[in-house]
């Protein structure tokens, strides 16, 4: 089949780069022109593991291919992928002003007999609507197209992974020809294909990361009651996720969730809802509790130092989550720049996200690491902000050897505090006594 991909960020590229893997002849769009010159070197313009190879190895092959122009990508497509960023506004409203203006091109662009229009970004419910109005008065050829709705499940650090091996595929369609072109689509990918109308798929996006955010929330709000009374949050979490009912994941608690989905998918399913007269309470507390767990953890640096003006701290770990170098939302932004206007020194390191950290982070008064023993250098505690598998395997009698104060304050539960301890270090967790 052939496939136009119109937006070449994390969600559009690795979509476009796992159907091209598969078979597909797929053109990716995107309007950053060094974005589209890297592609077509074989550089992947963010960290993903594995995405890199996939674009080399199938660019080689000639089924994958990038362009700048939607009219190029457009022409020879049978199915068009809208997967374009969709950011919050000051009100928590999704912005889609960049769905709407690919959506102009796209209508402007069309030339076979029939094309399928389906949105992968991740957009409020009735989307599909005005992607289909706008198409439909634009359509001056009156070629005959449809609109579907197929939302993205990636994670970042293993969305090719989470593509190719879903835990299920969602598409909302009007029609039987539609339905059929996609099931066909996604034929080669064995999972459950759960197949609804337009509105539907596209509540199940808003409504799912919500539902795991609530998840992280509820389990930070019980490591603050485990702090109180000396309860272990990573066995209270282990009893529940044990249970069929609640299930093992997102009940890691830390010092909150961040990135580019969670937080603007909430503050959009809630805007969604009061726009429909309805509070959504749940998650307005969801949020409040997000932001008040860094908080929670400042207070746990500020205990064990005492004092925090004119102290040395080293962070390990930038980028939101292991495994990608995305800063966008990230809890260390906040963490870092509160600690830096009480007068604290901060030297960061992060395995892939320095880069990304210098853009937003005040760099003067960041010192940026090559390595975690450079970062600890000096340092009157460690903050552990995200849980890199190379901080599970640092040398820490060297790194005792290498500080002022042996104190880390793990705000990832990373450590044994066992081990911690037995190696002499003052070690504070989140949610275990």
């Amino acid at each position: 089949m052939k496939l136009c991909i119109v937006g070449s960020g994390h969600v559009g590229l690795v979509t476009g780069v796992c159907f091209a893997d598969l078979g597909n002849r797929v053109i990716c769009v995107d309007s950053d022109k060094k974005k589209i010159e890297l592609l077509r070197r074989g550089k992947a313009p963010f960290f993903e593991p594995g995405l890199e190879e996939m674009i080399r190895k199938n660019s080689s092959s000639g089924r994958l291919s990038f362009t700048t122009s939607i009219a190029e990508g457009v022409r020879d497509a049978d199915v068009t992928f809208i997967s374009v960023s969709t950011p919050s506004k000051p009100s928590g409203e999704t912005d889609l002003s960049y769905v709407e203006e690919v959506t102009i091109e796209i209508a402007r662009s069309l030339r076979r007999s029939y094309h399928l229009i389906v949105d992968k970004s991740t957009v409020p419910v009735e989307t599909g609507e005005r992607i289909y109005e706008t198409i439909h008065d634009l359509n001056r050829r009156g070629v005959k197209f449809e609109v579907a709705s197929n939302p993205e499940f990636l994670r970042e650090g293993c969305a090719v992974h989470d593509f190719l091996e879903p835990d299920r595929i969602v598409i909302g369609v009007a029609s039987k020809r539609a339905e059929k072109i996609l099931r066909e689509l996604y034929k080669p990918i064995d999972a459950p294909l759960i197949v609804t109308d337009i509105k539907s798929s596209e509540v199940i996006k808003h409504a799912s990361n919500s539902f795991l955010a609530t998840k992280i929330s509820f389990i930070n709000m019980v490591s603050r009651l485990c702090d109180h009374v000396g309860a272990d949050v990573t066995k209270v979490a282990e009893g529940m996720g044990m249970d069929g009912r609640i299930g093992k994941h997102f009940l890691q608690a830390g010092v909150g969730f961040g990135g580019s989905c969670f937080p603007k998918d909430l503050a959009g399913f809630i805007h969604i809802a009061r726009k429909n007269s309805i509070d959504f309470k749940i998650l307005r507390a969801v949020t409040e509790v997000n932001e008040e767990q860094k908080d929670w953890f400042i207070k746990k640096v500020e205990d064990a130092l005492w004092n925090l003006n004119r102290k040395v701290v080293c962070v390990l770990g930038l980028a939101f989550k292991p495994d990608t170098d995305d800063m966008r939302s990230a809890p260390s932004v906040d963490i870092i720049e509160r600690l830096i206007n009480e007068g604290v020194k901060v030297q960061a390191y992060d395995p892939q996200a320095t880069h990304e950290a210098r853009k937003v982070l005040k760099t003067g008064a960041v010192k940026f690491a090559k390595d975690a023993y450079e970062a600890v250098r000096g340092a009157d505690a460690i903050l552990l902000l995200t849980e890199w598998n190379e901080f599970k395997e640092l040398d820490f009698k060297r790194v005792k050897r290498l500080m002022r104060k042996a104190v880390i304050v793990d705000g990832r539960n990373l450590y044994d505090p066992g081990e911690m301890k037995a190696l002499g270090f003052k070690y504070i967790s989140m949610g275990r006594g």
